[in-house]
């Protein structure tokens, strides 16, 4: 199979400091991946706070630096067949 023929997948990693993205190929292996971190606010004792557009932007620059990679790798953003996404559950 050429480089052009390869299907991935990919996965946003939105945790509770940093948003991930990472891309897999058919056998699971990380093939490329960008982590961005983002600031927590502590409002007060037992609080966190989070800017939810530093959150959006955190995970729009790892999208970014994930496929630059992967593109300098000789694959192409199209390859990418489909995405998923986790979250942090325990606050939302």
């Amino acid at each position: 199979m050429s480089p052009s023929d390869q299907v991935f997948v990919g996965a946003i990693d939105q945790g509770t400091s940093s948003s991930r993205f990472l891309i897999f190929d058919v056998k699971g292996q990380i093939v490329a991946s960008h982590q961005v971190e983002y600031q927590n606010f502590y409002a007060k004792a037992g609080w966190v706070e989070k800017d939810p557009n530093e959150i959006l932007e955190s995970v729009e620059t790892a999208v970014v630096g994930a496929c630059r990679r992967f593109n300098s790798l000789g694959f192409e953003a199209s390859q990418i067949k489909t995405v998923g996404i986790t979250n942090q559950r325990e606050t939302t």
